[in-house]
């Protein structure tokens, strides 16, 4: 098969990396890639918020597979694109995407279909957010931009003055541009944060080994939420009877609500959650592979993902098998310093294949590209995802972070704390 993967970060080259094991993939392209995926894949040039273009590029290739990485294009509507020359695409259709493309719209079906979630008001203006805060909430307050964000427009303001601030920098100076035009004001949850994907056909569905993230900047959960700084994914990392409350109470009335709404969702559901004293709640929804869940969460998958996209698109992804290592994983985020604000690129990389030469030890790219001698070089935020598997977690978490230590960039950055524990956390 002749397959195509549509994005350039750490998430595709994860996927990409997966897909390239598979027998039935017999020649691999991406859109636009990034210099680590270039290693197995060849890559091609493209706009990957221009459904159309895409879409011709995945004929002019001849593609049997197209797998969409990032949501900007699913929210500009690539899937349909696709749909519309009979092209096999995994990915939601973009009314479907609007759980991720819109927390209003999101915070809004799940209240329909009485998905547990934070108690939530729609502002469309400053007046109204200030106003909304004095409705009965407390502080601290979590403030969401509406829109697509890059991980980055949540804010958890602690006090007035911080609100006061946040609202005026979202709506007012648009740091966010149209995403912030609009807000979503929640009530704070604590908990145990929990990611929880799943490969469905808009019937059926299967459950990905669950994992858990860290979106802020710095050790001890500090400093401002980034696309995510590490992850990991270990067996009972969330127990059986909570998984089962999960599907029965936010998976399952999730895919019966689009489907009912006439959206069926289709490809890979993400459900970020907050594991309260009063059950499981719904932080946000994903419409796509999380970033760095996946490096971390398919270094354990043991089942041909190709198969698995295939079921998918067949419909018949509750007959298919998929299984998981016990083994654990953990992937730890090398980012520019500076990141998630201003940062420089270009900073050449070393110790990358002193990295890998370890046991267990995967480096995917992220932010980037080749130099004029061949050297890699950094070209975005979140450089790149070291990720190491073993037999358990304190192990791949030693393994993750000796393979770290052998790499170098310029001011490079990453968190000292991944898997180091069992978080309790707010968001």
């Amino acid at each position: 098969m002749k397959i195509l993967v549509i994005g350039s970060g750490g998430r595709e080259h994860a996927i990409a990396w997966k897909l390239s094991k598979s027998p039935h993939t017999q020649q691999l392209y991406s859109a636009p890639g990034n210099a680590g995926i270039c290693e197995t894949a060849r890559c091609l040039p493209a706009n990957v918020n221009a459904p159309e273009e895409l879409a011709r590029l995945a004929e002019s290739i001849e593609a049997d597979l197209t797998v969409i990485g990032p949501e900007a294009p699913l929210v500009a509507g690539v899937a349909d694109a696709f749909q519309k020359r009979r092209l096999r695409v995994i990915g939601p259709s973009p009314a479907a995407a609007r759980l991720e493309g819109s927390k209003i719209f999101a915070k809004q079906f799940m209240a329909r279909h009485s998905i547990p979630t934070a108690r939530f008001i729609a502002c469309r203006s400053p007046e109204e957010a200030r106003q909304g805060v004095e409705s009965g909430f407390e502080f601290p307050v979590v403030i969401k931009a509406d829109g697509l964000a890059a991980g980055k427009g949540v804010f958890i303001a602690p006090d007035r003055k911080a609100f006061d601030l946040t609202i005026e920098r979202f709506m007012v100076e648009r740091v966010f541009g149209d995403a912030g035009l609009s807000i979503v004001l929640e009530e704070c949850l604590t908990g145990r944060e929990a990611s929880l994907m799943i490969f469905t056909d808009g019937r059926d569905y299967k459950i990905i080994a669950p994992a858990q993230d860290y979106k802020r900047a710095n050790d001890g959960d500090e400093g401002p939420n980034t696309g995510g700084m590490g992850s990991f994914s270990t067996p009972g990392l969330i127990d059986d009877d909570t998984l089962a409350r999960i599907t029965r109470e936010i998976i399952e009335p999730t895919l019966v609500g689009m489907s009912d709404e006439g959206n069926p969702f289709s490809g890979v559901l993400y459900a970020g959650l907050m594991l309260t004293g009063d059950g499981p709640k719904v932080i946000e929804f994903n419409v796509r592979l999380g970033d760095p869940e996946t490096q971390a969460v398919l270094v354990r998958l043991e089942s041909d993902l190709v198969e698995i996209f295939e079921s998918i698109l067949d419909r018949r992804i509750g007959s298919e098998e998929v299984s998981w290592s016990r083994d654990s994983s953990v992937c730890i985020v090398a980012a520019s310093g500076g990141y998630p604000g201003e940062f420089e690129k270009g900073r050449p990389i070393s110790g990358l294949e002193e990295a890998e030469s370890l046991e267990g030890v995967v480096v995917f790219h992220a932010g980037t590209g080749r130099g004029e001698e061949g050297s890699f070089l950094t070209t975005g935020g979140r450089v790149l995802g070291v990720t190491a598997r073993a037999s358990t977690l304190p192990a791949a978490r030693d393994r993750a972070y000796e393979a770290i230590s052998r790499i170098t960039f310029e001011r490079m950055h990453y968190r000292k704390d991944i898997a180091e524990e069992t978080r309790n956390a707010a968001s």
